[in-house]
């Protein structure tokens, strides 16, 4: 025992000496959580729009100051004919342009209806539709204003509440991605690569053959990582709280249990991937190419499963985070108890042990 331990202070000594590992764990999660935080939203504000109107009069002048006393959008310019239209896209100067039919006002108490074209750049179909969203959101808030006098023999009104998240803030949605993405690749990688520096420099077969035990060996280069990779977790979830003012509804030590177990299944993955790579660069590119990518586009983080075709569906269950990425949502803003995600933990768990299981495989075939 006094040898294990020995043996873990000096990969603790070995981690804190190499300045750039210690970049690696602690100023990437810090990075990108502030940048995803920040900078990558899903919202829009102050978007750059055009006004094409032909009607010139009183309701569209109503209308456009509507629009305008909006946080949401600011009215770049005034084109006056329909050629312009094509030319202000072109230029990237605006992202919609609202164009108002002739005679809107006359239209409008004549025949009780008049038409405004919503023309947006759809180069980004998902900022397209959402400036659509918001403008016909105004647009219905102004003619419930107008008809608010006149009774309607029948009506449906629906009324929508939005739960868990009811501003619909979509650093509420990156900071759990964000979390996942980190631990996963902050412990597979580190873990991956100190273990195959070993066997690169050739060092790993003489603590192969030590008085250590061959699980010691392992236990002793990974458990660093275990504690460093709770630390970054820690830092994640309080920046999280303290910055972005995310709610934590549930258990905090639930919460704690279940990025413990994650932790975990990260760095049985690393310890998989040192199984397989004989240099430390490999171990990287690995991975990075071989985590990264399907964490994000399959992780259900920013695109959902449930749109993606059945094959890229059932290829995602696979994928250690989409199940944490599930936990996390569910303890953070749901506010559940471990009756709720008992399944998520379970298929962690199995996962856990099933690339132990082939680690261990892997290396008893080395030894022998």
């Amino acid at each position: 025992m006094k040898r294990f331990k020995g043996f873990i202070q000096k990969e603790f000594y070995h981690i804190f000496r190499d300045k750039r590992s210690l970049f690696i764990l602690f100023g990437m999660p810090i990075a990108q959580i502030l940048l995803f935080g920040f900078a990558i939203t899903n919202e829009i504000n102050n978007v750059d729009i055009a006004i094409l109107d032909h009607s010139k009069d009183a309701t569209t002048e109503e209308i456009i100051n509507k629009i305008a006393a909006s946080k949401y959008f600011s009215i770049k310019q005034m084109i006056t004919r329909e050629a312009n239209i094509a030319t202000v896209f072109q230029k990237g100067q605006v992202k919609a342009v609202l164009n108002f039919e002739k005679d809107f006002s006359k239209n409008l108490i004549k025949e009780h209806k008049a038409t405004i074209q919503i023309i947006t750049d759809a180069t980004d179909p998902n900022t397209a539709n959402t400036i659509t969203n918001y403008i016909n959101a105004i647009l219905q808030q102004y003619q419930k204003e107008l008809n608010k006098d006149i009774t309607i023999a029948y009506q449906i009104v629906p009324q929508t509440r939005m739960v868990y998240n009811p501003e619909l803030k979509s650093v509420y949605m990156f900071v759990p991605g964000v979390m996942t993405i980190i631990l996963m690749l902050v412990s597979a990688m580190m873990t991956s690569i100190s273990i195959t520096r070993e066997k690169e420099l050739g060092t790993m077969e003489i603590l192969l053959v030590s008085p250590l035990k061959p699980f010691q060996v392992i236990v002793g280069k990974v458990f660093p990582y275990i504690f460093l990779s709770i630390i970054n977790a820690t830092i994640i979830v309080m920046l999280s709280i303290f910055i972005f003012n995310m709610p934590v509804q549930g258990s905090l030590f639930l919460l704690a249990m279940e990025s413990v177990l994650f932790i975990i299944t990260s760095l049985s993955l690393g310890i998989l991937i040192s199984t397989i790579a004989t240099t430390q660069q490999a171990a990287m590119m690995i991975s990075l190419m071989g985590l990264m990518l399907p964490v994000i586009l399959l992780s259900g983080f920013i695109f959902p499963i449930s749109s993606m075709p059945i094959p890229l569906q059932v290829i995602s269950n696979i994928i250690p985070a989409k199940w944490f990425i599930i936990i996390l949502k569910a303890i953070m803003l749901k506010g559940v108890g471990l009756q709720f995600i008992w399944k998520e933990t379970l298929i962690l768990l199995g996962m856990t042990v099933l690339f132990i299981a082939l680690s261990v495989k892997k290396y008893k075939i080395r030894l022998e």
